[in-house]
């Protein structure tokens, strides 16, 4: 792909064609060096977008949900774009959510943008290019974009430094209570939902977030985060976690908060993109560098920390692709 070419693809993109639009990701998702130009242009003209993070355990109907509120956003006009992330399955075509979640009437939609990216092994909870993926959609015109992970852990963390907002999504009888505290989710989450709510022990669950999250808002200015009851069998709770969504964004804005997190977020990026030209540079530069290193340190010449700074200090210096 040529730099002209390139530079066609964004001004498609920018002007709403999905076809460039679903190219443009893939080669975010990709990573070759061809698809530079065209991201970096894309990124250029992003910063629009709200960008919320959706985790939450297996099972916890997480999903369903984002279809729900995915629906509820385009009744209010506004456009949303959905970017799922599978922690196993191999690339599908954006097409993970079909057998997932009921997108009924939300297909054909062109205000809605659903991709899926499998992280492939992947360090974390986000596929490689997922911030890149957000840049295309938000550069796109999408108002909201909603990240989509399965919950465990380190995903919720890694969504949390992705996102504007962040929603962690629980559900009664699967130990919320335990793998909120072992998550860290009561620093990281903005807006808790208790769904399958028609449960009989959903208020056993929304009654153990509040009492944990009494201790934790305690210390914690400015917004609370709530803690909200949902069902998508009846639909209870879609519209007010949406509100609490804009509600959240807009505490952001008028505290100044949202140009913070927008930092965080370029520093995490500026940072995770060193880490990946160093470790391209490394694997391009090692070749006939590393058995004499080791043959060192297997005679206890070298410790490993210091095998790894000679071996970084012989990189050829200038290069970054």
């Amino acid at each position: 792909m040529g730099y002209v070419a390139s530079l066609d693809l964004v001004a498609a993109a920018r002007a709403g064609h999905t076809r460039a639009i679903a190219r443009l990701l893939t080669r975010a998702e990709s990573g070759v060096a061809e698809a530079r130009p065209a991201l970096d242009a894309m990124f250029a003209h992003a910063g629009r977008a709200h960008v919320v993070g959706i985790t939450g355990v297996p099972g916890s109907g997480k999903s369903t949900l984002v279809a729900l509120v995915a629906a509820a956003i385009r009744k209010q006009g506004r456009t949303v774009a959905i970017v799922a992330i599978d922690p196993s399955s191999p690339f599908s075509g954006g097409a993970i959510l079909g057998d997932r979640i009921r997108m009924g009437e939300l297909g054909g939609d062109p205000g809605v943008f659903v991709r899926s990216m499998a992280t492939r092994g992947a360090l974390g909870g986000l596929a490689r290019g997922t911030l890149e993926a957000v840049d295309v959609l938000d550069a796109s015109g999408f108002d909201v974009v909603m990240i989509e992970t399965v919950g465990v852990g380190q995903d919720e963390v890694d969504v949390a430094r992705a996102a504007h907002t962040t929603v962690v999504v629980s559900a009664p009888g699967l130990g919320d209570d335990i793998q909120a505290i072992k998550a860290g989710v009561l620093e990281i989450a903005d807006i808790h939902v208790v769904s399958k709510c028609d449960k009989p022990d959903a208020n056993r669950t929304i009654a153990d977030l509040k009492s944990m999250l009494i201790l934790d808002l305690a210390n914690r200015p400015g917004w609370k985060p709530p803690v909200l009851p949902t069902s998508a069998a009846t639909g209870e709770g879609v519209d007010a976690l949406v509100a609490a969504v804009d509600a959240h964004r807009a505490a952001l804005e008028q505290s100044g908060e949202i140009a913070t997190r927008r930092a965080l977020i370029d520093e995490r990026r500026l940072l995770k993109a060193s880490e990946e030209l160093l470790r391209d540079r490394f694997e391009r530069a090692r070749d006939g560098r590393v058995a004499s290193l080791l043959a060192a340190m297997a005679a206890r010449e070298l410790s490993p920390h210091a095998a790894a700074t000679r071996l970084l200090a012989a990189l050829p210096q200038g290069e970054t692709a």
